[in-house]
């Protein structure tokens, strides 16, 4: 499946067994009844209460005397402890204890059941306690009301140090919320007792909202009122100082005026009616660290055969409503819609029938998100039982009392990569996969064998290419919070905030100011990087340079990335990359390590060595598939201007050579699919011989050559064509700058052994010239060409034309 759900907590595991020890215990002492069947009924009792900031866990069961028990288990040390008995049997629906354990909050209703009423208050059903756990002491009443009052104490940032002053909200169903500030004193000791508990200070942080969520691990209260028929979000950020902050206020496209009363993660809510949750609506707020904020909301359903849902993406300033018509509609539907908080994605799914994964920091790349049907196998092993999501991408089932952490599953998105048929779905998987797998090589090693296997798989974008982005991405997303900046973005028309804040409220006031000021159709350009490639390239070929400072600052660069790369691989690597000059792909270092490992992937796959360097041998398929993989790789790298490893050029001329005709060498010489290299050119030279084909091939690379790369290599060829070549290229740069001057001597015959006046006369200017050019330049150094070199070249060129 594309979730994994691992257990954190679960209850039959981590507590029953804990309650069938203390009960073993009671029993030996002769305090227990020893009755198995109680033991059941406690079991049957036992539930999850809450989950505080901390990850401990409060649940509460009933004793054989029908007395409220509350407990608690250590997330950290993996134990359970006894907070509190209470001695009558009501039914407890919210809980919270303070981060010390010396505080218990906890509402109880009335029992309902025949004969099991307990009166507390006359016309108060439920009752609201603030309890003294260390040691057990003063128990206060702090509602009495007809009305359902839920409890949460915060817990500050900072922990290092207990606190005077202990802060507790209470949620009531009358539509207000408030904060009650408990001071208290140690006494005898390790005794904690509450100071003027006959009046406890408190504030009114809110009233007339309709939905109400509490963030656990950020300590942030959201909710929504209605101001003229428009629903509000409404943001409070609690400090440690004691202090809060309304953060925000956000208009949302939702009518909730009909939808009654509903909270989010104020522990489990167990006193619904459970056959009417189905029809409830669904409305939830996700964050993560990089400052994204999304709010997924679901209405109430009327009918199964279709479902909405819509994702506001308060961060980019715009939001996405889905309709799906469900299959399978006969079978019945007993849950409603579950949002996940997957830290970049936000996972829909209604069990049995689909699942949505929708990717949080590009919403706007609808490719991006995956979507399956109730008719893949992935669908049917996800839970069928309504899910809490917590922060840090946990979930709660309060009806099996289990504690997940959801993750996406790496091995189910590669089989999906590799086995789906649509190009969005392999986009999405791959993204998501290497998402979850966070740059691992293992993970990459995988995906990149079966793109060497399948490289033409999709037809709608590039495979090379969308890895080499999606890797890059993914492995850097968690350290550069600015990435996304440089990706497609939206415009937020109104936006208010007065204050500075740090952490994530600066982040995500940063994406908000970014999208408000940018142009609508803002996209990330690299004319830059573009322009920088084809000067670099012009500079190559013509010689020019810049500051000598700047070429060698660049090309220093260079050296560190490539020793870093270097330093990165734990095996030795067979491909010979990154072992040459190749100074215009040194010059635009970049995404390096994927390419080598692409290439070198394929270079195992197909067992080359090293004399593939060689020219003394004809191509092998296993040649020509890696050529081919190559040439993608060149295609995906030129359309995004992103440069190679040094060697990758030489390397891929090399096995061009091999595998290709000479016609289509030269084509893909001229259409610059293959690049030619100095050193590629040189070795050309050097392994071939001068057969008539080899001739042919060394001319027909040596005049494809830049003008100062062509000169070089000539030099190290000893043809007559090559001494044709260096002599025209030495006659032409004399004969540049040449003026006429008058002559006043006559030409000495007796100094040439060819009776051809214009080859004489034309030797004499050449000899002049190069005297001049000594005379004015002393210490300028010569290129070992001189008058009776051109002259002994353009008499054999003329003999060979003439067939003498």
């Amino acid at each position: 499946m594309a979730l994994r759900l691992v257990a954190d907590f679960d209850l039959g595991k981590d507590v029953l067994p804990w309650l069938r020890a203390q009960r073993a215990v009671s029993e030996a002492s002769g305090a227990g009844s020893g009755s198995a069947d109680v033991l059941e009924n406690d079991y049957e009792s036992l539930r999850v209460l809450n989950v505080e900031r901390n990850g401990n866990i409060i649940y509460t069961y009933k004793d054989d005397k029908g007395n409220v028990v509350f407990g608690l288990y250590d997330c950290q040390t993996r134990q359970n402890e006894l907070l509190y008995t209470f001695e009558k049997d009501l039914q407890v629906f919210s809980c919270s204890v303070n981060s010390e354990r010396t505080l218990l909050a906890a509402s109880l209703v009335q029992s309902t059941k025949e004969g099991k009423r307990n009166e507390l208050q006359p016309g108060s059903k439920c009752l609201t306690l603030l309890l003294e756990i260390h040691p057990v002491n003063n128990v206060k009443v702090l509602k009495a009301v007809d009305s359902y009052i839920w409890v949460q104490f915060l817990y500050p940032h900072v922990e290092s140090h207990p606190l005077p002053e202990n802060r507790l909200l209470l949620i009531s169903e009358e539509k207000y919320i408030e904060q009650f500030r408990i001071h208290v004193a140690q006494e005898d000791g390790n005794r904690v007792v509450i100071k003027n508990s006959g009046h406890l200070p408190r504030d009114r942080i809110a009233e007339d909202f309709v939905w109400a969520q509490w963030d656990m691990s950020e300590q942030r209260l959201y909710y929504i009122d209605l101001k003229k028929s428009r629903s509000i979000l409404k943001c409070i950020q609690f400090y440690a100082d004691e202090s809060y902050n309304l953060m925000f206020e956000v208009p949302l496209d939702i009518s909730l005026s009909n939808s009654g009363f509903k909270l989010v993660n104020f522990g489990c809510d167990y006193h619904e009616d459970r056959d009417k949750f189905s029809k409830h609506l669904t409305l939830c707020v996700f964050t993560n660290h990089t400052g994204s904020l999304c709010v997924c909301y679901s209405p109430k359903c009327a009918s199964w055969e279709q479902i909405t849902y819509s994702v506001f993406y308060i961060h980019k300033g715009h939001s996405k409503t889905f309709t799906t018509s469900l299959e399978n509609v006969g079978s019945h539907v007993t849950k409603g819609i579950t949002f996940l908080n997957l830290d970049y994605y936000v996972a829909v799914y209604l069990p049995g029938h689909f699942f949505h994964l929708l990717n949080v920091q590009h919403p706007d790349l609808i490719c991006h998100n995956l979507f399956l049907t109730g008719n893949n196998e992935m669908i049917d092993m996800l839970p069928h039982c309504p899910l809490q999501s917590l922060s840090g991408s946990l979930v709660l089932d309060c009806c099996s009392g289990k504690l997940y952490r959801a993750l996406l599953s790496q091995s189910s998105l590669l089989q999906l990569l590799q086995n789906t048929r649509l190009d969005c779905e392999k986009m999405a998987a791959l993204h998501c996969a290497l998402y979850c797998g966070q740059g691992a090589q293992f993970l990459e090693g995988q995906i990149i064998q079966w793109i060497s296997e399948n490289v033409s798989a999709c037809h709608s974008f590039d495979l090379i290419q969308e890895f080499i982005i999606a890797s890059s991405y993914w492995s850097v997303y968690s350290e550069t919070s600015n990435m996304d900046k440089l990706l497609p973005h939206s415009s937020v028309l109104t936006w208010n905030t007065v204050l500075s804040f740090k952490g994530y409220w600066e982040k995500l006031n940063s994406n908000l100011e970014y999208v408000k000021y940018a142009k609508p159709h803002f996209h990330y350009n690299n004319s830059v990087v573009r322009r920088e490639w084809h000067n670099l390239i012009s500079e190559e070929k013509t010689g020019k340079r810049r500051s000598t400072a700047y070429v060698r600052n660049i090309l220093d660069n260079a050296v560190k990335v490539i020793s870093n790369l270097e330093a990165r691989n734990l095996g030795p690597r067979l491909t010979p990359l990154l072992q040459e000059e190749d100074s215009h792909q040194r010059l635009l270092m970049g995404l390096l390590d994927l390419i080598c490992h692409i290439v070198e992937t394929s270079w195992r796959k197909h067992n080359l060595h090293s004399w593939v360097l060689h020219f003394n041998s004809r191509g092998s398929a296993a040649e020509f598939a890696v050529f081919h993989i190559m040439t993608r790789i060149l295609e995906a790298t030129n359309s995004l201007f992103l440069p190679l490893p040094p060697g990758f050029h030489t390397l891929h001329t090399i096995l061009g050579v091999h595998c290709l005709p000479l016609h289509n060498l030269l084509h893909c010489i001229d259409s610059g699919v293959l690049l030619l290299t100095e050193t590629a050119v040189i070795r050309l030279m050097k392994d071939l011989d001068n057969t008539e084909k080899n001739e042919k091939l060394k001319f027909s690379i040596i005049v494809r050559l830049p003008p100062l790369i062509g000169q070089k290599i000539c030099r190290l060829w000893d043809h007559p064509m090559s001494s044709n070549i260096i002599s025209r290229n030495h006659v032409t740069r004399l004969l540049q700058n040449y003026k006429k001057q008058p002559r006043n001597s006559m030409i000495d015959k007796s100094s040439f052994s060819v009776e051809f006046l214009p080859l004489n006369y034309f030797i004499e200017i050449l000899t002049d010239i190069e005297s001049s050019n000594q005379a004015l330049y002393p210490f300028e150094g010569r290129d070992n060409v001189d008058a009776e070199f051109v002259e002994e070249a353009a008499l054999k060129h003329t003999t060979m034309l003439l067939g003498l």
